[in-house]
């Protein structure tokens, strides 16, 4: 069952900001060939969210699952597209305004236009990568050539040599031949053996495993040169810089030949073959060249039509992005609609607000428009018997505040929302924490820069998350400088130091004469009494005085400790006055009895008493100040029932004797125990009797009208509205108006044929289901019972923290003060004394932003916010709504605009 009232006065609209938008749960039949015209001229209004009537079926059995994978496969080219563009640092074109969703005819265009440009580019980057990798091959094997004629020139002049201590001359045209002392000791039974070479490239970083390998496989009987490539190559596939080293390896015997091949092909060298003679390989070397030539000019017409190719492409690719995700958005919101049995009608359930049914007819009749379709689409409204979605409107300002919200919990249908009061509370329980009138100041001006440059930011938004999550708050920052000034004029606090505007109101005896203080020159060891006031009291905020006294601590502490309790006080019962209206909104008789009058009762006796306990002793004047009484004292005292009648002090507050006291506080700690009870017993009492008195009217009327057989005959209802709608749907507009029964059915728009269904009966309290059982019910109770009573303690203790993150800014900033700036103001007054303030000022204020506005500002944010979660949000407001999600094109596109910038 729905959280509140399914209907509420159609006449009644109420402030989305105080309470969330009346919704309406409706029913829409669409003729299949305008589907896609109505949904997307929906999308573009976002004010409906469509329930999944096919929630048993994967996403591969839908009806338009061929067309959601089409855009996805088109969101892929398109991905492709601009990892290309983004490689050629080509910029895509800005789009000056967001299309609209595609016709069907025009997707099909799209997907023939992407593919042929996949195709084309795909073509372009195969012959680029080849030319790529024949560019390369032609420069090492020119590399090759280069450093293996060294090696070869010097082998042969040791061949050579070898040769000639022999005995016998060699033709540069054969294999080089080694004697019989220059062979190994493996040689042949000739004497003599061929020396066999094998050249290529490897990667440098391969080097020194291929050496190793080469010399463990062939136990040293192969001879490595190498020399590394000075040139710098480039991958072709992934274009990163690799660096290469030319080899050129000597052997003897087939053998090692094939060991040293299956060593290169394991270490993916590239071997080229070498001519042996000079000219041939100076031959060789020409041919490369011009080979190498032609690639180039080659590579630079392929690079060209590529550029080409990618900039016409980055003219429209952001736009026809936009367009597919629309498209894909529509298509999925298709698969959440059933057919009718004629196969020719699309039937969607969509939660809308009430107040905006005008523009959703508009929509729909617009979408029925364009897509030329004869057959008019209908919506009727019905009668929600399950949880409505809760839909808070918000701008730019007040977005903020219903995010710090929404972050504790969505809200239940038409109840309270806090953020119009946090708009106020938040920033003011923050500033409580943080009053500091010069750290206000810089705050508020940091804000106000990012409110009057809102439109730049917001055109060049960036991916930066803590900027945004900042700039996102700006609002909130706002307040929160804004009423750190006043609290830091309450509190006479500037960096720490008081400012005397109105002048002090006290004197104190300095030498046996009466003397007015100066804030500004006084003894920091001045003790003031109250007798020492002469003058009238300080007009606004403490008086500067304070700041040098002695009992400083003393008396700062007091008044804070007090004004935090005070303000919580004040806040936990207009929590409570809230869940009242709550109630009362929705006549729920049972609810305040049995809920909201203890749970009153409860806190004014207790903490009601203390809040005017505390108010008055800051009124009333005590001849002795010895004998003034303590308010903690005398609630313990409250609670044991003990009182002190020999005491020598006979102060009390809002008393004149101590019997009327005794009275009074007897009286109030009875009420705050009799409140325990009824709030543990009477609402499941109640519950149980309503239940039993449901049963027995269940149990009379069985024989006449049967559970079962309503049901059943809603349920036959149902069906023929739906077979009379999809009639009407069937035929020409003229029939359908005919068609229409009379009675049950409106006609809101007689272009559209929007249909209204109005509900029987107005607005009946929603009763509590029976399926739970009553020990659940006493459960639930006894723990809200427990929860309450001693979360008004914790709370009101909660509370204490306002005074004592108070305590700690205004202590930080007093000893920053003391320990950085007051050193630059105490040298002498000359050039020298003046660097030395410029050099002390730095750190100063790098310490102040850093420690007391971010640090602090974090830490009493945080504080301010756990203050209105757990202590005033608890007195009125669940947060275990489902929230309001409707189609919008915005939320479709946003992930791809997020990526794209």
């Amino acid at each position: 069952m729905g959280n509140g009232r399914s209907q509420c006065s159609s006449n009644e609209e109420h402030n989305s900001l105080f309470r969330s938008e009346e919704m309406t749960l409706c029913q829409l039949f669409l003729q299949s060939e305008a589907a896609y015209s109505v949904i997307a001229e929906l999308g573009e209004l976002g004010l409906l969210q469509f329930k999944d009537l096919n929630p048993e079926l994967s996403a591969f059995q839908r009806k338009f699952v061929t067309e959601v994978r089409q855009c996805e496969e088109m969101d892929r080219i398109l991905r492709f597209l601009e990892s290309e563009i983004a490689k050629e640092k080509i910029k895509p074109a800005t789009l000056t305004e967001i299309p609209a969703a595609p016709l069907p005819k025009e997707i099909r265009d799209i997907q023939n236009e992407l593919n042929k440009l996949e195709r084309d580019l795909k073509d372009v980057n195969t012959n680029r990568q080849q030319l790529k990798t024949n560019f390369l091959e032609l420069m090492e094997m020119q590399a090759v050539l280069n450093a293996s004629a060294s090696f070869l020139e010097e082998t042969a002049f040791q061949g050579a040599s070898a040769a000639t201590n022999k005995g016998y001359a060699r033709d540069d045209t054969d294999d080089i031949e080694l004697g019989d002392k220059a062979a190994p000791p493996h040689g042949g039974a000739d004497g003599s053996m061929r020396l066999n070479f094998i050249t290529g490239t490897i990667p440098a970083e391969r080097l020194n495993g291929f050496e190793r390998m080469l010399w463990f496989a062939c136990r040293g009987n192969v001879y490595l040169r190498h020399s590394e490539i000075t040139e710098e190559f480039e991958d072709p596939v992934t274009g990163d810089p690799i660096r290469k080293t030319a080899f050129c390896l000597f052997f003897q015997g087939d053998k090692l030949k094939q060991k040293a091949t299956k060593i290169c092909e394991g270490f993916h060298c590239n071997t080229y073959s070498i001519p042996k003679t000079v000219e041939e390989r100076n031959h060789m070397s020409e041919g490369l060249a011009q080979r190498i030539k032609d690639i180039n000019v080659v590579f630079e017409k392929t690079d060209d039509h590529r550029k080409r190719l990618l900039m016409n492409s980055a003219q429209d690719t952001r736009a026809l992005s936009v367009k597919v995700l629309k498209t894909k958005a529509i298509y999925h919101t298709l698969n959440m609609f059933n057919m009718d049995v004629t196969h020719k009608c699309l039937i969607a359930e969509v939660w809308a607000p009430v107040r905006d049914m005008d523009r959703i007819n508009e929509a729909i009749t617009e979408g029925t428009n364009k897509s030329n379709s004869e057959i008019p689409s209908v919506i009727n409204r019905m009668v929600a018997n399950e949880t409505i979605p809760t839909f808070n409107r918000t701008n730019r300002f007040t977005k903020a505040f219903q995010s710090i919200v929404d972050a504790y919990g969505i809200g239940r249908y038409q109840e309270v929302n806090p953020a119009l009061f946090s708009i106020i509370t938040f920033p003011f329980i923050f500033a409580i924490m943080f009053g500091d009138f010069a750290h206000g100041i810089i705050m508020f001006a940091f804000a106000l820069w990012m409110v009057l440059s809102e439109k730049r930011f917001l055109r060049n938004k960036g991916s930066n998350e803590i900027w945004n999550m900042i700039f996102g708050g700006r609002y909130i920052i706002f307040f929160m400088g804004l009423f750190s000034i006043y609290t830091g004029f309450v509190y006479n606090d500037f960096f720490s130091k008081s400012v005397n505007l109105f002048g002090s109101a006290w004197t104190v005896p300095m030498h046996g004469n009466d003397t007015e203080i100066d804030p500004h020159h006084a003894s920091p060891i001045t003790r003031l009494q109250r007798e020492d006031r002469v003058h009238d009291i300080y007009p606004i905020g403490i008086d500067p005085i304070w700041m040098i006294s002695i009992n400083k601590i003393t008396f700062i502490n007091s008044y804070k400790m007090k004004m935090s309790i005070v303000i919580g006080i004040i806040q936990m019962l207009f929590g409570l006055m809230l869940s009242l209206v709550n109630h009362i909104f929705f006549r729920n008789v049972a609810n305040i009895f049995c809920e909201f009058i203890p749970e009153l009762i409860f806190i004014l006796s207790i903490f009601g008493y203390m809040l005017l306990l505390i108010i008055v002793k800051w009124l009333q004047f005590f001849h002795n100040t010895n004998c003034a009484p303590s308010i903690l004292v005398g609630f313990i005292n409250m609670f044991l029932f003990s009182y002190n009648t020999n005491s020598p002090c006979k102060e009390y507050i809002l008393f004149n004797h101590y019997d009327d006291m005794k009275f009074v506080q007897t009286i109030l700690v009875g009420a705050a125990g009799i409140c325990m009870p009824w709030l543990l017993i009477t609402k499941p009492l109640v519950i149980g009797i309503q239940r039993a008195i449901h049963k027995s009217k269940s149990t009379g009327n069985a024989d006449i009208t049967p559970v079962n057989d309503n049901e059943n005959a809603e349920a036959s209802a149902d069906k023929s509205e739906a077979a009379k709608t999809v009639e009407i749907v069937e035929k020409t507009e003229e029939a359908a108006q005919q068609a229409n029964p009379e009675g049950d059915v409106t006609v809101l728009q007689g272009n559209g044929h929007s249909i209204q269904v109005e509900p029987d009966g107005g607005e009946e309290e929603e009763e509590e289901s029976g399926e739970d059982g009553m020990g659940e019910v006493i459960v639930h109770q006894c723990i809200h019972t427990i929860e309450y009573c001693l979360g008004c303690v914790s709370n009101t203790a909660s509370y204490l923290r306002l005074w004592a993150l108070s305590l700690a800014h205004a202590q930080l900033s007093e000893v920053l003060w003391n320990m950085v700036l007051k050193i630059g103001f105490t040298l002498n007054a000359n050039y020298l004394g003046a660097a030395g303030l410029i050099i002390t000022f730095t750190p100063f204020a790098v310490l102040t932003v850093a420690v007391l506005l971010m640090m602090e500002g974090l830490s009493a944010f945080l504080h301010a916010l756990r203050l209105h979660w757990v202590e005033f949000n608890s007195k009125f407001f669940y947060g275990d709504g489902i929230k309001f999600t409707p189609f919008n094109f915005k939320q479709a596109i946003m992930p791809r605009k997020a990526e794209n910038e």
